[in-house]
């Protein structure tokens, strides 16, 4: 069980599947019923496709700004940042924010709350969307956790299995994103335990 009674998870376009019926058509498997099987009483999802931290998509907000709106209500609780595939890419595009800049920009707003980061990875052999891209970013996000001791990242790249990604190599099928729920909430129990 987790000690986070609130969660406000903010993700990209993996994960969409976490909560879409499309993809997971039994509520049980669906993230936020896996965040209350660990103990969570609230979950609130901020899940937009193609989300970056720093960049904007189609007049969508972009992650800073999600968590900018959360704590301006007050919100003290912990955070899923489901974030960085995205950022990778952009990087690799030609941004000039880089890895740091971004995940700092996040804890700038988040502060001292608890959160639970999920590291990336892609299929992808070549192009912004490369493995070799998501890399770079998750050994940023690693370093990340000396700068601030309430960022504990989980190491999602390490325990996917290839046959959860679809034909596009980033994101994922049913029976992956049932996985991706299931592990992200043991993981939110293991590493912000009651």
């Amino acid at each position: 069980m987790t000690s986070c009674k609130t969660v406000v998870h903010i993700g990209d376009s993996t994960s969409i599947g976490l909560m879409s019926p499309a993809y997971l058509p039994k509520p049980a498997e669906r993230i936020d019923a896996q965040y209350a099987r660990v103990g969570v009483t609230n979950t609130r999802a901020e899940i937009s496709g193609a989300r970056s931290i720093v960049e904007h998509l189609k007049n969508q907000l972009n992650a800073e700004d999600v968590a900018k709106q959360v704590k301006a209500t007050g919100y003290e609780g912990c955070w899923v940042l489901a974030l960085g595939t995205t950022d990778a890419a952009d990087i690799a595009a030609g941004s000039n924010h880089s890895e740091d800049e971004r995940i700092d920009k996040m804890m700038a707003v988040i502060g001292d709350d608890p959160v639970l980061w999920v590291n990336v990875k892609t299929l992808e052999k070549s192009g912004n969307w490369a493995n070799d891209h998501m890399q770079v970013f998750d050994q940023h996000l690693e370093a990340a956790t000396q700068r601030y001791p309430n960022i504990h990242v989980y190491d999602w790249s390490s325990v996917v299995q290839d046959p959860w990604f679809t034909k596009d190599q980033i994101h994922y099928t049913s029976p992956g994103y049932a996985q991706r729920a299931k592990l992200i909430a043991d993981a939110l129990a293991a590493q912000i335990p009651a």
